[in-house]
């Protein structure tokens, strides 16, 4: 195998080439000086501590709870707040559990992991209402849609590198940086994932230009695990490797050159009017990345729009027809728009194969489609929202509008217009789509006035 030579280990007292004494701020900051010691007063959108120093400053605090006394280290300083990371938590909020992850402390994802996870719902929730209340809206009582706190992330990209050393490096980004760390473990995956990440860094290691593979994908269907291989340059006998590794955990193993090629279909199932509907999709696709609280969010929709046999539907954003297809079988007549020519024959090809009758065309939805003549209109817009579309319902649209949304802030942009053009909001719900995280989804119905 072909790591790369490795350097001799340095001797305890060794630095880096050129590495000078430790200096007198070292040392004053290993002796505990430099701290604050500040009370956190609430959370930031992003799920850090905000708190104020003595001369009212704004500090904002990485992994700090409310309610919580901390002693903090400023490590970025700016003209209108600071950024800091605690040293010790002099008061710790009833809040607080012991993140389950290992790498908490250096990963740069699931930054919640160390609040309860009620506490991170109650979270969203208020800034969920935040937002709409900034835009001057009046928010219902907020539902909650939501699954297990952890082992429910079906697809994950993990990164490959070979140190300046020629150490292997497999794993996530560490926090606020591009450099990778190690990883052991990853308690929001799905299980059948996690089970995967100490037999591929076995593997890795095994390879002999390991330099020649960018990354890694693992996608899990309901009916099959994906394994997805970025090569930079193909390698014969690596790749010989990977399909042994492949077969001996069951594995669809796809070799990702840079170059359209074919690739298999996996699917997820979701139970609609007695039938079990198997989504087709691709490696590539769009896919929400929790099963469950996916089905949950269907099972909402179809309930909160409850449309009778013949209803027209407008499905916007409509994917691999997550949620047009649910619709058709239960005798909707489906209207589904997509901006990508691709998934548009992804959620054809789908309904072909589940015998539902729906029709599909591809339409760039930053322009307004046309949305009279439908009984309601449902749009899964990405982050970016639906400001246009949302424009044409204001002027022409239907009773009722159905609005999924992965960010708060478009989403109170839209909503504001669909009210100044007379609906009103009757129903909300938070879906905890990311737990440990400090990303929200929502399932937002409004109504004609």
């Amino acid at each position: 195998m072909a790591l790369g030579k490795r350097r001799p280990a340095r001797s305890p007292g060794e630095g880096r080439r050129g590495a000078k004494p430790p200096t007198a701020e070292v040392a004053r900051q290993e002796a505990g000086e430099g701290l604050d010691a500040l009370e956190v007063l609430r959370l930031s959108h992003d799920g850090r501590g905000i708190a104020r120093d003595a001369q009212g400053k704004t500090i904002f605090i990485d992994r700090a709870l409310p309610g919580e006394r901390v002693d903090v280290r400023r490590h970025r300083q700016r003209r209108r707040f600071d950024e800091a990371h605690p040293v010790q938590v002099a008061r710790p909020s009833a809040a607080r559990v012991v993140p389950a992850c290992v790498h908490f402390e250096v990963c740069g994802g699931c930054s919640l992991q160390h609040l309860e996870i009620s506490a991170q719902r109650e979270h969203k929730s208020g800034v969920l209402v935040e937002h709409l209340h900034r835009a001057r809206l009046d928010v219902p009582a907020v539902e909650l849609l939501a699954g297990e706190a952890y082992g429910y992330r079906r697809r994950a990209r993990l990164g490959v590198k070979l140190d300046g050393e020629g150490r292997l490096r497999f794993g996530f980004r560490r926090r606020q940086s591009e450099r990778l760390f190690d990883i052991e473990q990853c308690p929001v995956l799905l299980p059948g994932l996690e089970v995967l990440l100490a037999p591929l860094r076995e593997c890795l290691q095994r390879l002999e230009a390991p330099r020649q593979l960018g990354h890694i994908e693992l996608i899990a269907g309901d009916d099959a695990i994906a394994l997805k291989l970025r090569q930079l340059k193909p390698v014969a006998a690596d790749e010989s490797r990977w399909r042994v590794f492949a077969e001996a955990h069951d594995l669809v193993l796809i070799f990702d050159r840079g170059e359209p090629s074919a690739l298999p279909t996996l699917h997820y199932r979701l139970d609609v009017a007695g039938r079990s509907l198997a989504m087709g999709f691709q490696p590539g696709d769009f896919l929400q990345v929790n099963g469950a609280v996916n089905r949950q969010l269907v099972g909402a929709a179809l309930d909160w729009l409850a449309l009778p046999a013949g209803a027209r539907l407008l499905d916007l954003f409509a994917g691999v027809g997550n949620f047009g297809l649910p619709f058709a079988a239960t005798g909707v007549r489906v209207a589904a728009i997509e901006g990508s020519a691709a998934m548009v024959e992804r959620v054809s090809a789908n309904a072909r194969t589940l015998g539902l009758g729906i029709s599909t065309r591809a339409m760039d939805l930053g322009q307004a489609p046309a949305v009279e003549d439908v009984d309601a209109v449902l749009l899964d817009p990405p982050r970016d929202g639906a400001q246009n579309v949302c424009k044409a319902l204001a002027s022409a649209g239907p009773e009722r509008v159905l609005y999924v949304s992965c960010d708060p802030a478009t989403l109170a942009r839209d909503a504001a217009l669909l009210v100044a053009g007379g609906y009103r909001l009757v129903r909300i719900a938070l879906v905890d789509m990311f737990p440990q995280t400090p990303h929200l989804e929502s399932l937002s119905l409004f109504e004609r006035r």
